[in-house]
């Protein structure tokens, strides 16, 4: 049984979806006005791996994730580098989703835009003060935060030890210093609405898009732990108040990066961009860093650690290229099962326990190199294959067989020796294949298929497929 830390109820508890096998969850998605950085790397990972294994268990779901394009960031950056903010959103979103993909984060379900859903805000808001939650100053709607006795029980804040300060926007039009902005004035970027132009708040736009793309009540929302108040907090109370009913079953956030024991963000600019991360470290790399720590506990960036997740996941990646190597791609029993499966979900069970789940990849890493070392094929293929399902489920890569130099001559001489392409034996596993394809592509032109055909399955038979296209033709292995 999957058990999972409930934010809201701070408790550990079991995962029991709202509706049999389908599962609906929400994350918050980027604000984009800016590169995306290392905190927003933990982040996405931590949920794109809660995704994908509760795709593994066999649930149907529904992964929500938004994009805020509108706020007062995307305006100030639209007005400093001089266009519009739909540029600046665009251009930052282009670049997000880019650096999702390098992280090799499955894309959501769905994307929506906070702009395209201005529609469902202004209904909600609308039946929030109809509702008697909600007032309107001014061009401005607010909320009614003491009409709602549950704020602050996310956040572990009751209401009354709340105090108007920097994390609570003062308003001397609001009835209480306490409500938050649901729609905000603004004659010269604003929306049309029942209220004249203005912007919708940041909390309804979540709010809104979850339920019009998810339901009223959603099983998960998860975000990192500073949206955890006000953020979440608001949603609560908006969303309760507007359907009518629980809004979230389980809350999850996880925990900050730090650098020098302070959390990384754009405002204290000690941030590190994702692309600029990827200039040192691969995907699998910074993946690795990520889930060697519980996702609930903040992370302390140094390149020292970065350096021994490299090597760690360099280890699993080369038991992987290793074997891979040796049997074939084509090997892999996609359908396997083995007792170290069992040991995998034991602990990701355990609140999504990566740290765990990587200590039975390392044992499958020894157990397929020893298959290999005694040339046990039958073995290695079995842990290799249980290997890359399971590294899959945390989202990493470790399927791209590569060869040195030595791996890669040793499986063309079989080659040379059939067809004697070169006589000089000393030369590069490159010059070897550039001649084998130089060979091919000029028997194919004089249309002797034979030939060309034969040195395709002579190639095939050591797990090398030529792949051709109007750029010419490579090779890689299967």
């Amino acid at each position: 049984m999957l058990k999972i830390f409930n934010s809201y109820s701070a408790t550990l508890e079991d995962f029991v979806p709202l509706n049999g096998n389908h599962v609906n969850m929400y994350v918050c998605g980027p604000t984009v006005y800016d590169h995306p950085h290392l905190g927003h790397a933990r982040c996405y990972i931590t949920w794109d791996v809660v995704y994908r294994y509760l795709k593994f268990l066999g649930y149907d779901v529904k992964y929500c994730r938004n994009v805020t394009d509108v706020d007062d960031k995307i305006l100030n950056k639209s007005v400093k580098e001089n266009c519009t903010p739909d540029e600046i959103a665009k251009k930052y979103y282009d670049i997000f989703s880019e650096s999702m993909k390098k992280l090799n984060n499955l894309k959501p379900d769905v994307e929506p835009f906070a702009t395209k859903t201005l529609g469902d805000m202004i209904k909600m808001v609308k039946t929030l003060i109809e509702k008697g939650y909600a007032y309107e100053v001014e061009g401005d709607v607010y909320f009614r935060v003491k009409k709602f006795p549950k704020y602050g029980y996310l956040s572990k804040q009751p209401i009354d030890d709340l105090e108007s300060g920097a994390r609570v926007e003062a308003s001397t039009i609001k009835e209480d210093p306490l409500d938050f902005a649901l729609w905000k004035k603004d004659e010269k970027f604003g929306y049309k609405s029942p209220w004249g132009v203005g912007r919708p708040g940041w909390h309804i736009e979540c709010s809104a898009m979850s339920k019009k793309h998810l339901a009223d009540e959603i099983d998960i929302h998860a975000g990192g732990a500073d949206l955890i108040f006000p953020h979440h907090e608001n949603e609560i109370a908006q969303s309760e108040c507007a359907n009518g009913c629980q809004f979230v079953k389980y809350w999850l956030h996880n925990g900050f990066v730090t650098i020098n024991k302070e959390k990384m963000s754009k405002s204290l600019g000690n941030f590190i961009t994702i692309d600029g991360l990827l200039e040192k470290y691969d995907a699998n790399t910074i993946r690795f860093f990520i889930l060697t720590n519980h996702y609930r506990m903040p992370v302390e960036f140094n390149d020292e650690a970065l350096e021994a997740a490299a090597a760690g996941a360099k280890r699993l990646k080369n038991a992987a290229n290793n074997v891979l190597a040796w049997v074939g791609k084509k090997s892999i029993d996609e359908n396997i099962d083995a007792e170290e499966i069992e040991e995998f979900k034991s602990a990701m069970n355990e609140d999504f326990n990566t740290s765990k789940a990587l200590a039975v990849l390392f044992d499958l890493a020894t157990k397929a190199n020893k298959a290999k070392d005694s040339n046990d094929k039958e073995n290695a293929v079995k842990y290799i294959s249980v290997l890359i399902k399971l590294s899959r489920v945390l989202g990493f890569d470790f399927e791209k067989v590569e060869l040195d130099e030595n791996q890669l001559k040793e499986k063309l001489m079989s080659v040379i020796e059939e067809f004697d392409f070169i006589e000089n034996k000393n030369a590069t596993a490159k010059e070897i294949m550039d001649k084998i394809i130089e060979v091919r592509n000029e028997a194919r032109a004089q249309k002797n298929w034979a030939v060309a055909d034969s040195i395709r399955n002579t190639l095939d038979k050591i797990n090398i497929v030529l792949k051709d296209s109007k750029e010419g033709t490579v090779f890689e292995l299967k």
